[in-house]
């Protein structure tokens, strides 16, 4: 917080993403001041390499540079990176939030009470399997939930979305959606279907299945404005300073805010 404002740092590797977030934040938190981080060759090199020690170093750089710049909490809009941000978190003070915290918690409760263990993952990059599965398990156990995690790339999305043919990035998605929610030889359905990255929220309204089908932005979103809202407004959030409870899906400590502190592009 500067001067009395209260500042939502959000770290992003999508550049065409901070402008959603950008506006999901203003709506959900009236007044607040968003600082936003955009470094694609994060991604890039999660992608290519996977999340090196170069990378994990260079999130730890962005948290500590927003952290010190005033932010009240930081969300990392790429699942890809989340366990990363975990990790440089615990060196920090104010609550860093995963975008797909949220998301994997709700899976694990709808496989919970479906009585059908199976949730199913989509992702448009290798890079955001892991991460997100090992955190959907993550939050099934501390739910007490048998969840078999089962996950899958879809395809030619990725490749699409780089090369700007959004329409045909989207359809892949939707396509792959209505495939696992209606398989073939009359296999049964996951109880519920988990679209891995930010990115992929667009499409999944156009999938048209009963299925239920979860993104990340909104309860990312939302967890992010439950980090700068204290339960007791008069007292600071006793939360940005423990460790964060086993299937919270967030880190105790972090930041984010401000531009990036070598000049990387910013949104």
């Amino acid at each position: 917080m500067a001067g009395g404002l209260m500042i939502a740092g959000l770290l992003h590797t999508v550049p065409a993403l901070a402008p959603s977030f950008d506006a999901l934040v203003a709506d959900a938190v009236p007044g607040v001041a968003r600082e936003h981080v955009v470094d694609a060759w994060m991604l890039e090199t999660a992608i290519a390499e996977g999340v090196t020690p170069e990378v994990r170093e260079r999130v730890a750089s962005h948290l500590r540079h927003l952290a010190e710049s005033g932010a009240d909490a930081v969300l990392v809009t790429c699942s890809s990176i989340g366990e990363a941000a975990e990790e440089a978190a615990a060196a920090l003070r104010i609550p860093v939030v995963r975008v797909d915290a949220d998301m994997a918690a709700e899976a694990a409760r709808i496989a919970g009470v479906s009585g059908h263990p199976r949730i199913a993952v989509l992702a448009t990059n290798t890079a955001t399997l892991g991460p997100t599965t090992r955190l959907i398990e993550r939050e099934a156990a501390a739910q007490g939930v048998q969840a078999d995690v089962t996950a899958t790339v879809v395809e030619g999305a990725a490749a699409a979305r780089a090369a700007g043919d959004q329409e045909t990035h989207d359809r892949l998605i939707a396509e792959a959606v209505r495939a696992h929610a209606a398989p073939s030889g009359g296999a049964e359905p996951a109880a519920v279907l988990v679209l891995a990255q930010a990115s992929m929220a667009a499409a999944a309204a156009s999938a048209g299945v009963d299925l239920p089908v979860l993104t990340s932005p909104a309860g990312g979103v939302a967890r992010l404005v439950e980090a700068l809202t204290p339960s007791d407004p008069g007292t600071p959030d006793a939360s940005a300073n423990r460790p964060a409870p086993p299937g919270s899906g967030g880190t105790s400590a972090s930041a984010l805010d401000g531009e990036a502190a070598d000049g990387r592009p910013t949104a």
